[in-house]
């Protein structure tokens, strides 16, 4: 099936699933409101028929409100949560302007009628959680059926370095994405003959004719020290009318947060670096550490007994591992684990876990593996020393290394230490790039909001429940 028509028949999915789903949260809702006294009983409430003409503008403000969020015009690497919190407010604003029409529309006139407040309510909630719940599963099947040649993209791949084979490495790994990398592009002749497998097939010369002779969908620019000049001719070679451009960007090693336009008496100032955690920011990030570490405790206590009393018959030494780590502004503090490793496992120094890490013990292995070895830290998030989400804290030794060589370094040090974050759910942990996890941790330290917080635990959790958990060894 060619892209066009493919994309066709997802958008019509996706307006019945969302039309479908809305249709029966609504009648769910009246069904519920005309059975159930909460919050107080039913009054005067009709057949379901009298309802259909609200029913019908629900539908109608629905189709438009998704449409101006563009929730039919998503890309192939949406994350699921991000459609879900754009489904929330589309429904959100449809439900906010059903009720305006309604009440102001046909007041006074043949159509005018009453209808139950909760059962608005009910259909709100249920429309927001089966909307978003029908199209994760319709992307679910649609991403199987793109890994089995569906919906197939067919893409270039500009830049012969280090950022051009992780995106061809990423896009391995997700052939639910649907992108057939074709070939790799070099800015010049360099000799390279493939990068991560895919082939060299020209230089940027070559793009123009390569477009069409190998009828590219999209191309990606993975150059990012490039100048900008050069990116702006890179773009103009691709003169195919209907083709997409992506460019990986050097994240934030000159600018990691968007620039904003202050003025100081008629002359303009660029801001290209703030902090996004001040002022109630602080104040509502550690509010939700206390209360998430606190019920993380309570729940999680059985459990953490249970692997205490595993790890003191398998292997003998103590349960905890404490070592110092550096957190805000630099200030060491001591972290907690369970012992996942031999009790001398650092009698020669220390050093990088690596798959296979043969100074791991057999419990040891499987709680690396699923991140069970993280829990104590609920403790160091309780006091104060760590946050749930935040950059990654290093040991003292590896900051004085990393602070001399990788440019910004100890920025990240201008918010808590996480237990998990930005850079670790991308795969940035372990025995990886320092360099590229810092440009991960600067955006996260200067893009901070509440709702990337939640999405990065809830990403944490189901990475860990799929055993998908990148680099855990």
């Amino acid at each position: 099936m060619n892209r066009r028509r493919a994309r066709w028949l997802l958008n019509t999915l996706l307006v019945f699933n969302d039309m479908g789903w809305a249709a029966l949260a609504f009648y769910a809702a009246y069904r519920i409101r005309a059975q159930w006294s909460w919050p107080y009983p039913p009054q005067n409430i009709g057949g379901f028929e009298k309802y259909l003409p609200m029913m019908g503008v629900l539908l109608g403000w629905t189709a438009v409100m998704f449409f101006l969020h563009r929730l039919y015009h998503l890309g192939r690497a949406t994350s699921r949560l991000d459609e879900i919190s754009r489904v929330a407010g589309a429904f959100s604003m449809a439900m906010i302007f059903t009720v305006a029409t309604v009440s102001m529309a046909f007041k006074e006139t043949l159509l005018a009628f009453d209808y139950p407040r909760a059962m608005v309510l009910y259909a709100w909630v249920m429309g927001i959680l089966w909307i978003g719940a029908g199209r994760m599963l319709l992307r679910a099947l649609w991403g199987t059926l793109r890994a089995r040649g569906w919906d197939r993209s067919r893409m270039l791949i500009v830049g012969t370095g280090e950022a051009a084979e992780a995106v061809i490495r990423r896009i391995q790994g997700a052939p639910w994405f649907g992108y057939e990398v074709i070939g790799v592009v070099a800015l010049h002749s360099n000799g390279a003959t493939q990068v991560a497998g895919i082939p060299v097939i020209g230089t940027a010369e070559d793009l123009p004719d390569l477009v069409y002779a190998r009828d590219v969908d999209e191309v990606l620019i993975a150059v990012p020290e490039a100048p900008h000049g050069e990116v702006l001719r890179l773009i103009s070679l691709c003169e195919r009318s209907n083709l997409s451009i992506k460019i990986y960007p050097d994240v934030f090693q000159l600018i990691a947060t968007q620039p904003s336009l202050d003025d100081l008496g008629g002359l303009p100032l660029l801001t290209v670096r703030d902090v996004a955690q001040r002022g109630w920011k602080l104040v509502l990030k550690r509010a939700m550490d206390i209360v998430g570490a606190s019920i993380g405790l309570i729940l999680l206590s059985p459990l953490m007994v249970l692997i205490a009393i595993l790890i003191k018959l398998d292997s003998p030494g103590p349960v905890f591992y404490v070592q110092e780590r550096m957190g805000l502004d630099g200030r060491p503090f001591l972290m907690l684990k369970f012992r996942s490793m031999r009790a001398d496992a650092e009698k020669e120094g220390p050093g990088w876990t690596r798959p296979d890490d043969p100074r791991r013990t057999r419990v040891g292995a499987i709680l690396r593996r699923l991140n069970l070895d993280e829990l104590p830290q609920l403790i160091n998030v309780l006091l104060g020393d760590m946050s749930l989400v935040g950059p990654r804290p290093e040991r003292p030794v590896y900051v004085e290394q990393f602070r001399r060589v990788i440019p910004r370094y100890m920025e990240r040090h201008r918010e808590k230490a996480g237990i998990t974050g930005w850079a670790q759910i991308n795969g940035l942990r372990g025995d990886t790039s320092i360099t590229e996890r810092t440009k991960y941790d600067l955006w996260y330290v200067e893009n901070w909001s509440l709702w990337l917080d939640i999405k990065i635990l809830l990403r944490t959790l189901v990475q860990t429940l799929t055993f998908r958990s990148p680099n855990a060894y």
